[in-house]
């Protein structure tokens, strides 16, 4: 007598309820007034050392001034890069979302809905760049795709979701 050999269950693949470009585009102005205050905190004393710097009366900005003053500045800048950048991406792949997607819900996973690792939310933060240059259409892109994606999203291979 034959036995047979029961299938194996087939899984269906999760649904996913995708965040809309609206919700997605508040939550980004939320963490964008985030980052602004840091990055107000970052510039202040900076430009305070600049300040009283220029007001000695005796001020002649020669050569190594000038060389420290852009020093200073490119310092400046990638300071406040880099800090955006692990903001990102040390949210997006710890918590799963950073404070305004947290605000509003929604969340970032992989493709099978799984938390990000950090290199994933890395490589979307910097697929953020080439949604940007194409004059933002790789963003506007999540309105219009079936997945809600991004270009971003979509280079790093990610969705995002609304939570509840």
């Amino acid at each position: 007598m034959e036995t047979q050999v029961p299938q194996a269950a087939t899984q269906q693949p999760p649904i996913f309820h995708y965040a809309g470009f609206w919700k997605r585009f508040l939550a980004y102005i939320i963490d964008q007034m985030i980052m602004g205050v840091l990055g107000f905190i970052v510039v202040v004393p900076f430009l305070a050392m600049m300040g009283i710097g220029l007001w000695n009366e005796d001020f002649d900005p020669s050569v190594g001034f000038i060389v420290w003053l852009i020093g200073a500045y490119l310092t400046m800048i990638s300071t406040i890069v880099i800090g955006e950048w692990l903001y990102y991406a040390l949210m997006e792949s710890m918590k799963g979302a950073t404070l305004g997607k947290i605000a509003l819900g929604i969340t970032v996973t992989d493709m099978q809905g799984n938390r990000l690792s950090f290199g994933r939310a890395t490589g979307r933060y910097f697929g953020k760049i080439i949604s940007g240059l194409t004059l933002s259409i790789g963003y506007i892109m999540a309105g219009f795709t079936q997945q809600k994606q991004a270009l971003h999203d979509m280079i790093a291979g990610c969705l995002v979701i609304n939570k509840y």
